[in-house]
Protein backbone atom coordinates (compact mmCIF):
# COMPACT_ATOMS: atom_id res chain seq x y z
CA UNK A 1 0.00 0.00 0.00
CA UNK A 2 2.88 2.35 0.80
CA UNK A 3 4.48 1.65 -2.58
CA UNK A 4 1.19 2.44 -4.35
CA UNK A 5 0.81 5.74 -2.52
CA UNK A 6 4.38 6.72 -3.43
CA UNK A 7 4.05 5.74 -7.08
CA UNK A 8 0.55 7.13 -7.59
CA UNK A 9 1.76 10.18 -5.67
CA UNK A 10 -1.51 12.12 -5.26
CA UNK A 11 0.39 14.91 -3.48
CA UNK A 12 2.57 15.27 -6.58
CA UNK A 13 -0.48 15.18 -8.86
CA UNK A 14 -2.28 17.82 -6.81
CA UNK A 15 -0.16 20.83 -7.93
CA UNK A 16 -0.66 19.80 -11.57
CA UNK A 17 -4.37 19.35 -10.97
CA UNK A 18 -4.61 22.68 -9.15
CA UNK A 19 -2.78 24.50 -11.91
CA UNK A 20 -4.75 22.93 -14.78
CA UNK A 21 -8.14 23.44 -13.12
CA UNK A 22 -7.61 26.80 -11.44
CA UNK A 23 -9.78 28.52 -14.08
CA UNK A 24 -12.69 26.08 -13.56
CA UNK A 25 -15.57 26.40 -11.14
CA UNK A 26 -15.46 24.40 -7.89
CA UNK A 27 -18.13 22.05 -9.25
CA UNK A 28 -16.23 21.38 -12.49
CA UNK A 29 -12.96 20.96 -10.57
CA UNK A 30 -14.54 18.37 -8.27
CA UNK A 31 -16.07 16.56 -11.23
CA UNK A 32 -12.65 16.45 -12.89
CA UNK A 33 -11.10 14.96 -9.74
CA UNK A 34 -13.83 12.32 -9.49
CA UNK A 35 -13.63 11.34 -13.16
CA UNK A 36 -9.83 11.13 -13.18
CA UNK A 37 -9.81 8.96 -10.03
CA UNK A 38 -12.42 6.55 -11.43
CA UNK A 39 -10.60 6.21 -14.79
CA UNK A 40 -7.29 5.61 -13.01
CA UNK A 41 -8.87 3.01 -10.71
CA UNK A 42 -10.37 1.06 -13.64
CA UNK A 43 -7.07 1.23 -15.55
CA UNK A 44 -4.93 -0.02 -12.64
CA UNK A 45 -7.30 -2.89 -11.81
CA UNK A 46 -7.46 -3.79 -15.52
CA UNK A 47 -3.68 -3.95 -15.78
CA UNK A 48 -3.42 -5.84 -12.47
CA UNK A 49 -5.44 -8.73 -13.95
CA UNK A 50 -4.33 -8.59 -17.60
CA UNK A 51 -0.91 -6.90 -17.48
CA UNK A 52 1.11 -10.10 -17.23
CA UNK A 53 -0.73 -11.53 -20.25
CA UNK A 54 0.05 -8.37 -22.24
CA UNK A 55 3.68 -8.53 -21.17
CA UNK A 56 3.92 -12.15 -22.30
CA UNK A 57 2.09 -11.47 -25.57
CA UNK A 58 4.39 -8.60 -26.55
CA UNK A 59 7.42 -10.24 -24.90
CA UNK A 60 7.98 -7.26 -22.60
CA UNK A 61 9.77 -7.59 -19.27
CA UNK A 62 8.68 -5.81 -16.10
CA UNK A 63 12.22 -4.42 -15.77
CA UNK A 64 12.01 -2.79 -19.20
CA UNK A 65 8.68 -1.28 -18.18
CA UNK A 66 10.32 0.11 -15.04
CA UNK A 67 13.11 1.73 -17.10
CA UNK A 68 10.62 3.41 -19.47
CA UNK A 69 8.43 4.41 -16.52
CA UNK A 70 11.44 6.00 -14.84
CA UNK A 71 12.21 8.05 -17.95
CA UNK A 72 8.59 9.25 -18.24
CA UNK A 73 8.46 10.11 -14.53
CA UNK A 74 11.73 12.04 -14.86
CA UNK A 75 10.40 14.14 -17.76
CA UNK A 76 7.16 14.90 -15.86
CA UNK A 77 9.20 15.78 -12.76
CA UNK A 78 11.44 18.09 -14.81
CA UNK A 79 8.39 19.93 -16.18
CA UNK A 80 7.02 20.27 -12.64
CA UNK A 81 10.40 21.46 -11.34
CA UNK A 82 10.45 24.22 -13.93
CA UNK A 83 6.74 24.99 -13.34
CA UNK A 84 5.96 24.54 -17.04
CA UNK A 85 2.48 23.21 -16.27
CA UNK A 86 0.89 26.61 -15.92
CA UNK A 87 -2.63 27.94 -15.93
CA UNK A 88 -4.83 27.22 -18.92
CA UNK A 89 -7.56 29.68 -19.86
CA UNK A 90 -10.73 27.90 -20.95
CA UNK A 91 -13.69 29.37 -22.78
CA UNK A 92 -17.13 28.65 -21.34
CA UNK A 93 -18.18 26.52 -24.32
CA UNK A 94 -15.01 24.42 -24.03
CA UNK A 95 -15.25 23.57 -20.33
CA UNK A 96 -17.06 20.24 -20.80
CA UNK A 97 -14.61 18.88 -23.38
CA UNK A 98 -11.65 20.26 -21.40
CA UNK A 99 -12.77 18.44 -18.24
CA UNK A 100 -13.16 15.19 -20.20
CA UNK A 101 -9.78 15.59 -21.90
CA UNK A 102 -7.68 16.34 -18.82
CA UNK A 103 -9.57 13.77 -16.72
CA UNK A 104 -8.25 11.06 -19.04
CA UNK A 105 -4.86 12.54 -19.82
CA UNK A 106 -2.67 13.79 -18.23
CA UNK A 107 -4.46 13.38 -14.87
CA UNK A 108 -5.72 9.77 -14.90
CA UNK A 109 -3.00 8.60 -17.30
CA UNK A 110 -0.08 9.02 -16.73
CA UNK A 111 -0.14 11.26 -13.61
CA UNK A 112 -2.27 9.06 -11.30
CA UNK A 113 -2.09 5.76 -13.16
CA UNK A 114 1.42 5.97 -14.54
CA UNK A 115 3.94 3.29 -15.53
CA UNK A 116 5.05 3.00 -11.91
CA UNK A 117 1.59 2.29 -10.54
CA UNK A 118 0.76 -0.05 -13.43
CA UNK A 119 3.98 -2.03 -13.02
CA UNK A 120 3.47 -2.18 -9.26
CA UNK A 121 -0.07 -3.51 -9.72
CA UNK A 122 1.12 -6.20 -12.16
CA UNK A 123 4.01 -7.31 -9.95
CA UNK A 124 1.95 -7.38 -6.74
CA UNK A 125 -0.90 -9.25 -8.44
CA UNK A 126 1.63 -11.77 -9.73
CA UNK A 127 2.89 -12.24 -6.14
CA UNK A 128 -0.67 -12.50 -4.74
CA UNK A 129 -1.04 -16.23 -5.37
CA UNK A 130 -4.20 -16.68 -3.27
CA UNK A 131 -7.66 -15.14 -3.53
CA UNK A 132 -7.48 -13.50 -0.04
CA UNK A 133 -4.21 -11.79 -1.02
CA UNK A 134 -5.78 -10.58 -4.28
CA UNK A 135 -8.77 -9.20 -2.36
CA UNK A 136 -6.42 -7.34 0.02
CA UNK A 137 -4.52 -5.93 -2.96
CA UNK A 138 -7.72 -4.73 -4.66
CA UNK A 139 -8.90 -3.18 -1.40
CA UNK A 140 -5.57 -1.34 -1.08
CA UNK A 141 -5.88 -0.01 -4.65
CA UNK A 142 -9.44 1.22 -4.04
CA UNK A 143 -8.39 2.82 -0.74
CA UNK A 144 -5.46 4.66 -2.34
CA UNK A 145 -7.70 5.89 -5.17
CA UNK A 146 -10.26 7.13 -2.66
CA UNK A 147 -7.49 8.97 -0.83
CA UNK A 148 -6.27 10.39 -4.14
CA UNK A 149 -9.75 11.71 -4.91
CA UNK A 150 -10.05 13.31 -1.46
CA UNK A 151 -6.66 15.01 -1.87
CA UNK A 152 -7.63 16.38 -5.29
CA UNK A 153 -11.07 17.35 -3.97
CA UNK A 154 -9.49 19.37 -1.14
CA UNK A 155 -7.28 21.24 -3.62
CA UNK A 156 -10.10 23.76 -4.19
CA UNK A 157 -9.41 25.20 -0.75
CA UNK A 158 -5.65 25.06 -1.27
CA UNK A 159 -5.91 27.04 -4.52
CA UNK A 160 -7.51 29.92 -2.62
CA UNK A 161 -5.04 29.56 0.26
CA UNK A 162 -1.80 29.29 -1.73
CA UNK A 163 -2.41 31.44 -4.79
CA UNK A 164 -0.48 30.96 -8.05
CA UNK A 165 2.91 31.58 -6.40
CA UNK A 166 2.26 28.93 -3.78
CA UNK A 167 1.12 26.47 -6.46
CA UNK A 168 4.35 27.03 -8.41
CA UNK A 169 6.49 26.54 -5.29
CA UNK A 170 4.66 23.31 -4.39
CA UNK A 171 4.94 22.07 -7.97
CA UNK A 172 8.71 22.58 -7.96
CA UNK A 173 9.15 20.77 -4.64
CA UNK A 174 7.00 17.81 -5.72
CA UNK A 175 8.73 17.82 -9.13
CA UNK A 176 12.04 17.23 -7.37
CA UNK A 177 10.55 14.33 -5.40
CA UNK A 178 9.04 12.82 -8.57
CA UNK A 179 12.46 13.01 -10.26
CA UNK A 180 14.11 11.20 -7.34
CA UNK A 181 11.44 8.47 -7.53
CA UNK A 182 12.06 8.29 -11.29
CA UNK A 183 15.80 7.70 -10.81
CA UNK A 184 15.13 4.95 -8.26
CA UNK A 185 12.59 3.37 -10.60
CA UNK A 186 14.94 3.58 -13.60
CA UNK A 187 17.87 1.90 -11.89
CA UNK A 188 15.70 -0.75 -10.20
CA UNK A 189 14.72 -1.83 -13.72
CA UNK A 190 18.15 -1.33 -15.31
CA UNK A 191 20.12 -3.34 -12.73
CA UNK A 192 18.49 -6.76 -13.49
CA UNK A 193 18.83 -6.10 -17.25
CA UNK A 194 22.57 -5.39 -16.92
CA UNK A 195 23.05 -8.47 -14.70
CA UNK A 196 21.33 -10.65 -17.34
CA UNK A 197 23.52 -9.16 -20.10
CA UNK A 198 26.70 -9.83 -18.08
CA UNK A 199 25.61 -13.44 -17.44
CA UNK A 200 25.36 -14.02 -21.19
CA UNK A 201 28.85 -12.65 -21.88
Amino acid sequence: MTSFFTLINPLGTMPVFMSMTSDLSVEERNRTARKASIIALITIIGFAFTGQLLFNFFDISVDSFRVVGGVIFFIVGMDMLQARLGQVKIKDNEVKSYVTDISITPLAIPMICGPGAITNAIVLMEDANTIPKQIVLLFAIVLIMLLTYLILYSSSRLIKLLGQTGINVMMRIMGLIVMVIAVEFFFSGLKPIIIDILKDI
